[in-house]
C-alpha cells in the first residue's frame, strides 16, 4: 500500500497509454508531489490517505494531450486572412501583421493560448515562435508543460533583429529555463525554403551542442518541393539529408509532400513527425502520407498549428480530423484506427519532443500530467471503446480536471492557473489597438 498523497483521482476509466495499453475499468491514479505513484484498480487505493480526492463519476481518466506543433500566440491573429494558400497568407498577411508584434503582445497571446490548451485538455505544447522567451514565461504562468523555440530565418526578425543573433537569443534562452521543471527549448529554423543551408546546418549544429530538440517546418506544400528542387536538386527532405541535418531529435513539422524515397530517409534517421491535418486542410497543402509513415515505423504525433491556420487548438476535434481524413483519402475504414490516434496525440507526442521517460503515458514514476473526461453526457452515452469516444466523440469542452506536474491547474472547468477573464480581455484590447485591417496591409 503506497504511503498517503496529495491528490487521488479516483472511479474512472484509466486509459493508462503504457506499452501494453493497460485499461483500468474502475481504476484510480494516486498523485505525490509532482509524480504519479500508483495506477490501480480504484479499490487498491480507496484506503490511501490522501489530502484531495478527485472522483472521475465513471468518466476517462487518462494522460493529458500533447501539442507538438503550434504557434501559441497567433491567438491574437485567429480570423485575420482565412481561406488563403499559404504562401499568400504568409507573405502578404501573417508576416507584416507579425512586424508589430512585441514581447508583451506575444506573452498576452500565449497566454490565451494556454488557457485554451488546458481547458481543452493538453498539458504540453511545442511551440515555434517569435520573442519565446514570452511564450515560456505565458507557459510557466499557466502551469503548462512546453517547449519552446525561437523561429529563425534569414531575413530580419522582429525580435532579435539580423538573422545571425537568433541562435545567440536561443542559447541565451536555453540557459534562462535550463532549471525549469515545465519548460524547455528547442533550436527552431523555420525550414528549408526560409532558411539557408548554413543557417539549418548552424542550428543543428547547436542542438546537437546543447542536446536540444531541433525543429522545422518540412515539405509542407508542392510550392516548396518546387521552390527546393529548383534552388538544391532536391526535394526538403533529401536536402536536409545532404546537410546531414536528419536524424532522431529532428522533430519535423507537417511532412505533407513527400516521395517514397523521402520516407525511406526519414525512417533512416529515424526523424519525428507532427502531423497537423486541420491547418494542412485549411490551407489546402494537401494530406500528408500518415499510414504509409506510420507502417514504416516513424513516431507521428499530432499538432494544431496556429490559430490563423486552424483556428483553435483543440486536440480532441484534430483527433477526429486526422482519423477519419485518412479513411477518406485512401477509402479504408480501417487506415488509421482511434486506438492509434490516441497514441499519436499522448505518448508520441512525447516521444517526439524526447520527453517520453517524463510524460505521455500514466505509470509509476512519471510526470503526473492528467485529465478527466466527464462522460456524464448525452454525446458521450453509453460507453462502449473508450478510445473511439475520445477521437470520435469527444470534445475539448468535456475535459472536467486537468493535473499539470502533479498540480491541479483545472478542476470542475474552472481555471485556476490563470485568471480567465482577464486573459481574453488583454487579447482583445491588442487586437482593438492593432486592428485586423490595419495589421493586413
Amino acid at each position: 500500500m503506497p504511503p498517503g498523497v496529495d491528490i487521488l483521482v479516483t472511479h474512472g476509466t484509466v486509459l493508462t497509454m503504457d506499452g501494453a495499453g493497460t485499461r483500468i475499468d474502475d481504476g484510480a491514479v494516486a498523485v505525490a508531489g509532482d509524480r504519479i505513484l500508483a495506477v490501480a484498480p480504484a479499490e487498491r487505493l480507496a484506503a490511501i490517505p490522501a489530502k484531495k480526492i478527485i472522483d472521475a463519476h465513471g468518466g476517462i481518466i487518462m494522460p493529458g494531450l500533447i501539442n507538438t506543433h503550434t504557434h501559441a500566440a497567433m491567438t491574437c491573429f485567429r480570423g485575420l486572412a482565412d481561406d488563403l494558400p499559404l504562401m499568400s497568407w504568409l507573405n502578404d498577411h501573417i508576416f507584416p501583421a507579425e512586424s508589430r508584434l512585441t514581447e508583451e503582445i506575444v506573452h498576452q497571446g500565449a497566454l490565451l493560448g494556454c488557457a485554451e490548451m488546458i481547458l481543452s485538455g493538453t498539458t504540453c505544447f511545442c511551440d515555434m515562435y517569435l520573442f519565446a522567451d514570452g511564450v515560456a514565461r505565458a507557459a510557466h504562468t499557466a502551469g503548462l508543460r512546453a517547449v519552446v523555440g525561437e523561429v529563425l530565418f534569414d531575413f530580419p526578425s522582429p525580435n532579435y533583429g539580423r538573422a545571425e543573433n537568433g541562435l545567440a537569443y536561443t542559447r541565451r534562452l536555453a540557459a534562462r529555463w535550463a532549471a525549469d521543471p515545465l519548460i524547455g527549448v528547442a533550436v527552431e529554423p523555420h525550414s528549408p525554403y526560409l532558411c539557408a543551408p548554413e543557417l539549418l546546418c548552424q542550428s543543428a549544429d547547436l542542438a546537437r551542442e546543447l542536446q536540444l530538440p531541433l525543429v522545422t517546418h518540412l515539405a509542407e506544400t508542392a510550392g516548396e518541393v518546387t521552390r527546393i528542387r529548383s534552388r538544391h536538386g532536391r526535394t526538403p527532405v533529401g536536402h536536409l539529408a545532404q546537410l546531414g541535418i536528419l536524424e532522431p531529435r529532428l522533430l519535423a513539422c507537417h511532412c505533407v509532400q513527400l516521395t517514397p524515397e523521402d520516407i525511406a530517409l526519414l525512417q533512416a534517421a529515424d526523424v519525428k513527425i507532427a502531423h497537423n491535418p486541420e491547418s494542412n486542410m485549411k490551407l489546402a497543402s494537401g494530406i500528408a502520407p500518415v499510414p504509409a509513415l506510420l507502417a514504416a515505423g516513424l513516431c507521428v504525433a499530432l499538432g494544431t498549428d496556429g490559430c490563423a491556420s486552424n483556428n483553435d487548438l483543440d486536440l480532441f476535434l484534430e483527433m477526429d480530423t486526422a482519423a477519419k481524413l485518412h479513411k477518406v483519402a485512401t477509402l479504408d475504414p480501417t487506415a488509421l484506427p482511434a486506438e492509434q490516434v490516441l497514441k499519436m496525440a499522448t505518448i508520441n507526442g512525447a516521444r517526439a519532443l524526447g520527453l517520453e521517460t517524463i510524460t505521455g503515458s500514466l505509470e509509476p514514476g512519471k510526470r503526473a500530467d492528467l485529465i478527466v473526461i466527464d462522460c456524464r453526457k448525452p454525446h458521450l452515452t453509453p460507453l462502449y471503446n473508450p478510445a473511439s469516444h475520445l477521437v470520435y466523440a469527444a470534445r475539448g469542452g468535456d475535459v472536467d480536471t486537468v493535473i499539470i506536474n502533479g498540480r491541479l491547474v483545472m478542476e470542475n472547468r474552472g481555471l485556476w492557473s490563470l485568471d480567465l477573464e482577464r486573459v481574453t480581455a488583454d487579447v482583445r484590447a491588442i487586437a482593438a489597438r492593432l486592428g485586423a485591417g490595419s495589421m493586413a496591409n
